[in-house]
């Protein structure tokens, strides 16, 4: 009989999608098929509302071994016979329902990614959002959250190296969680997550099954928060140590020529794994579901496939290296079942002692409706994106210090430290450059290369300018990137958007992926992986747009990094790039935390975002650099404070002012960088930035004590460290 309206409420399927599955299969679906519908349809799965969108961006680059989409992650050609994996993941609403193992499943979910393709993860980062910490709940949640992810990287002994966190109105009912995780391994090494060889085994390794994650990746990722209702069974619940025997056991394993395919139970558990894998693989595939161990009685076949218990892995043998197999698990003290065989006729098939409860093509189960909107531009945008200078006062002439300091103590600007002491983030003894700096720095063993990582996005200049604000994740990125020394190579990104069926978030997410391309195109940046999290609203209060970028680069002589603060006094300290004009205050924290507005679009050259880039790297190759900070949050004032703060030292200085002094302290302008050098270094730094065709400015000399700022700052830098470092 045909499904009720609670039933596909339950797995989030339409009434139109219940009709076109029931066209596709021409019968009625059983329950158990109803299920693996709703999971594989679902927009977590399925990417109905953003597949035909993230075609728009650029997949090829010289080093890409492994595009977006083809395996759970993307792989970069690093040299030297080694190549890297990295993707992000977003694990938002089961943070905001259950914090602590929200986000410290969705730390093993994004781990299980990497080794699962035989790569051995190295390195972790995040990006979080909450609503602001007055509010004793978004408290509550940011501790859970950061406690998850401590709690279950460390005892990965992965690094957790760094990420970035913000605080808006905006998230207090929609938490964000994204985690990124990176992995290395050899050339030639990789393992594909398919299914193919008819007769081959299919296996389930790990821990056994329960009903925790139920509906996870239809029900909780799918469907925005409209109301008051139970929903922690959806939450899964992590076992680390469980997890670090899986990464040993299956990186042993992928060093073999026992297996064709390895998949992670993710999201809707062992329904994704073995369909997707039998869909990359052109195969079949027949489980029987009383072969699954599980850790609860009486569990249906429904429930048997849609859980999300974690720590689990599909391992396909070849046949009659099954016991070879088993026997390696054995070793490492995991379970190893055989659930089912390989296939070739094309059908999915799930059998209950013998009986089948689904029956159903691979092809349709994986092949979910992609819908295309024409969204409009919302009217609230064209007055959002103006700022009528003349009513908002300049109040920087006479309040620069004040300012400064109420800047530097912001949530969104102030040091992190008491989030990410909690992580440990140089386990492995890669880790060169810590937390805090632009970007975080990982040599590569038994090579003079490192490697750079950072995550990066604006939410706010998103909400007021999508197109703009999908260019500008992509820019500051990359200019954190460069100020490492590093070579842009590749990105990963997490799409956090509100309900795509509605006019204004698609809007959003179009005109972010659209602003994201351009500004890899012009860079010659390929988008590798990365993941679209949609529905996030909660009694329709929607987030900001909130796209974030990870990105990694390479260095080649791991000698010549750089980090953000200035490390020798008598150095002279740099502005590379334009100042930037009065209007650098619009989308700006200063313009919200001063003036209480968020509205007035940012701009950027792309052109003069790429000649910065190339003179970062040149000077950093050089070795002409001792330190180098992007122009970000809180402009150039609070750049060079936490250079600053960071190095322990002091600025003496003054700088030209030609307009507003506010938009010249505390002015967003994009494609900016401050550096310090040694006076000897001078004239080859100047002569660089010409051929680079990038504006320098001389700002003045790293001191000591003292932030001075002629005529318009004079306080102790100890007094700017107190601030910063306790604004949280």
């Amino acid at each position: 009989m045909p499904a009720s309206k609670e039933q596909l409420e339950e797995i989030a399927l339409s009434r139109k999608e219940y009709n076109l599955i029931v066209k596709l299969l021409g019968r009625e679906p059983t329950y158990v098929e109803l299920g693996l519908f709703g999971s594989l349809w679902s927009e977590h799965c399925g990417y109905k509302h953003s597949k035909a969108l993230l075609k728009m961006f650029p997949g090829m680059g010289k080093h890409v071994l492994v595009k977006a989409g083809e395996e759970n992650a993307g792989v970069i050609d690093i040299g030297d016979g080694q190549v890297i994996g990295f993707k992000m993941e977003s694990h938002n609403h089961p943070s905001y329902i259950e914090p602590y193992q929200g986000a410290a499943t969705g730390v093993g979910g994004i781990v299980r990614d990497i080794f699962t393709m035989g790569l051995r993860p190295i390195a972790l980062m995040n990006s979080l959002r909450f609503g602001p910490l007055s509010a004793p709940h978004n408290r509550y949640l940011m501790s859970g959250v950061v406690g998850g992810i401590a709690g279950y990287g460390n005892c990965l002994g992965i690094a957790d190296v760094g990420g970035e966190i913000y605080f808006d109105d905006c998230y207090s009912g929609n938490p964000l969680v994204n985690a990124f995780c990176l992995g290395i391994g050899k050339t030639g090494g990789l393992v594909k997550a398919c299914a193919y060889g008819e007769g081959n085994l299919v296996m389930l390794v790990g821990a056994d099954t329960g009903r925790d994650g139920m509906h996870g990746a239809s029900g909780l990722a799918s469907r925005t928060f409209e109301e008051e209702r139970e929903l922690r069974s959806a939450v899964q619940v992590g076992n680390p140590f469980m997890e670090k025997l899986l990464i040993e056991a299956c990186l042993e394993l992928a060093k073999t020529d026992w297996i064709v395919g390895m998949q992670d139970c993710g999201a809707a558990g062992l329904t994704s794994a073995t369909v997707e894998a039998a869909y990359k693989g052109r195969s079949g595939m027949d489980i029987e579901v009383q072969k699954v161990p599980r850790r609860e009685k009486g569990m249906t076949p429904y429930e048997v496939m849609l859980s999300e218990s974690q720590e689990r892995m599909i391992v396909i043998a070849r046949k009659g290296y099954e016991g070879k197999v088993k026997a390696l698990f054995d070793r490492w003290e995991l379970h190893s079942d055989i659930i089912g065989t390989v296939t070739s006729d094309g059908m999915f098939t799930i059998r209950d002692n013998g009986q089948v409860v689904a029956h159903a093509p691979v092809e349709i189960l994986n092949t979910p409706p992609v819908y295309r909107f024409r969204p409009k531009k919302p009217a609230w945008l064209d007055g959002l994106q103006k700022l009528d200078l003349s009513k908002i006062k300049d109040t920087a002439p006479r309040d620069a210090g004040s300012t400064l300091l109420k800047l530097l103590a912001a949530p969104n600007i102030c040091s992190k430290h008491k989030v990410y002491r909690q992580y440990d983030h140089q386990v492995g003894d890669n880790t060169v450059v810590l937390p805090g700096s632009d970007a975080a720095v990982l040599r590569i063993q038994e090579t003079t290369k490192a490697i750079s990582m950072v995550t990066d996005g604006n939410g706010r200049y998103c909400y007021v300018n999508p197109f703009i604000g999908g260019v500008i994740a992509v820019a500051e990125a990359a200019r954190n990137t460069a100020c490492s020394g590093a070579h842009p190579m590749a990105i990963t990104n997490c799409l956090n958007f509100g309900n795509p069926d509605k006019n204004d978030p698609y809007y959003q997410l179009r005109e972010c992926i659209k602003g994201m391309t351009y500004a890899c195109k012009k860079m010659k940046i390929p988008v590798i992986s990365g993941n679209v999290s949609l529905y996030n609203e909660t009694r329709g209060v929607a987030i900001f747009p909130t796209p974030v970028v990870g990105m990694v680069g390479l260095i080649k002589d791991v000698s010549r990094h750089c980090s953000s603060g200035f490390k020798r006094q008598g150095d002279v300290i740099m502005l590379l790039g334009d100042p930037g004009g009065d209007a650098s205050i619009g989308s700006s924290e200063y313009l919200e935390l001063v003036h209480g507005q968020v509205r007035g679009s940012q701009g950027i050259d792309m052109a003069a975002e790429k000649d910065l880039h190339a003179c970062l790297i040149k000077a950093a190759e050089k070795g002409l650099l001792s330190s180098a900070h992007d122009c970000s949050d809180g402009g150039l004032a609070v750049a060079l404070a936490e250079s600053c703060i960071l190095g322990n030292t002091g600025f003496k200085g003054e700088i030209n002012l030609k307009g507003r002094v506010d938009a010249a302290l505390f002015g967003e302008a994009q494609s900016r960088a401050v550096v310090s050098l040694n006076p000897g270094a001078v004239r080859k730094m100047e002569e660089l930035a010409h051929r680079c065709r990038v504006p320098v400015t001389r700002l003045g000399i790293v001191h000591s004590g003292r932030f001075a700022l002629k005529g318009l700052i004079d306080l102790p830098v100890s007094e700017l460290d107190q601030v910063w470092m306790n604004g949280l």
